[in-house]
């Protein structure tokens, strides 16, 4: 398996109660298809560079994951409907 850098913002609204639901949730996408999640750091809130969802900021999440194309695919499909995700991003591990 390959290794890859995620990073996603959430919805700002959320408390700190569902940011760690949603943490968790997306940690399960890579642990139910035979990956596993090797580092994390919540970044907290931020400034936005631009306005998304009319939100001027984001909660940043990073991690650093070893993956399955499966498991890319499905946090993909995911994140890209789930209201709480105002964005995401997956880059290949260069280390």
């Amino acid at each position: 398996m390959k290794k890859y850098e995620v990073m996603y913002i959430l919805n700002p609204s959320l408390d700190q109660e569902a940011v760690s639901k949603e943490i968790a949730s997306i940690n399960a996408i890579f642990s139910n298809n035979d990956s596993k999640v090797l580092e994390q750091k919540e970044m907290g809130l931020k400034e936005l560079a631009y306005e998304i969802e009319k939100n001027r900021k984001g909660y940043y999440v990073w991690a650093l994951v070893e993956a399955t194309p499966a498991a890319l695919k499905e946090f993909d499909r995911i994140a890209g409907y789930d209201e709480k995700v105002l964005r995401h991003i997956v880059v290949k591990y260069e280390a």
